[in-house]
């Protein structure tokens, strides 16, 4: 009988060791999942840092991509002005000639004069030549007409006609002879001397003023 109770002691013992064992078991367990739980929250928490990085780096690279754009385009600017001056035409590089133009029956008569470029670039005469008739009464100095227009571009071998305009000399008098035609371009001091392809003389006028008028760069048979 002593030894029956002793085997079931002995068994008791027992299942209280398994027991307690398994509740330690249990119990590591439970402390286990707290840390892997720790673990996937810390895993956004890394790759956080690297997409701000990512989002950095592609800002930057906007930026310098803006700024080698900005360079392009004042480089683009650059050639643009470049392109839109042009000096003036000297009077070296200009063949300027001149031809009667008058149209039978208008009250004045017409000379058209041609500059010609003979530049190896293009070149810019704005507005009014100035225009001076050599007469046996002494020079006579042409009067602007008033229009301004904008300035005209050559390229070589291209040219502009302007006209000159003065009274005919129907008076039935020997009037004045006219011996030649001086033309000086614009904003240019040298001149050129053309012989007159007008008519031979003009009527004596009286009183203060030009009777002879030059019209803007373009307006050859428009002047006056």
């Amino acid at each position: 009988m002593r030894v029956h109770k002793l085997t079931v002691a002995a068994l008791a013992v027992a299942a209280g060791l398994t027991l307690t064992a398994c509740q330690n078991g249990e119990d590591g367990v439970a402390q286990g999942g707290p840390s892997s739980a720790s673990t996937a929250s810390n895993a956004p928490s890394a790759s956080a840092p690297s997409a701000a990085g990512g989002g950095s780096s592609s800002g930057s690279a906007d930026q310098g991509g803006g700024k080698n754009s900005s360079t392009t385009g004042s480089n683009g600017k650059g050639t643009a002005a470049g392109t839109d001056t042009s000096a003036k035409c000297r009077t070296d590089e200009l063949e300027i000639t001149a031809i009667d133009a008058t149209i039978s029956g208008d009250a004045n008569g017409t000379v058209a004069v041609e500059l010609k470029s003979r530049a190896n670039r293009d070149c810019t005469l704005s507005e009014y030549a100035g225009v001076d008739l050599k007469t046996s009464a002494g020079s006579i100095s042409a009067k602007r007409t008033g229009e301004h227009p904008g300035p005209v571009v050559l390229k070589k071998a291209t040219s502009v006609y302007f006209g000159v305009t003065y009274p005919v000399n129907d008076s039935g008098g020997s009037g004045v002879r006219v011996t030649g035609l001086v033309v000086t371009p614009p904003d240019e001091t040298k001149s050129v001397t053309l012989a007159w392809p007008g008519a031979a003389t003009l009527p004596v006028t009286e009183g203060a003023g030009s009777s002879v008028k030059v019209g803007p760069m373009g307006s050859a048979g428009q002047g006056g």
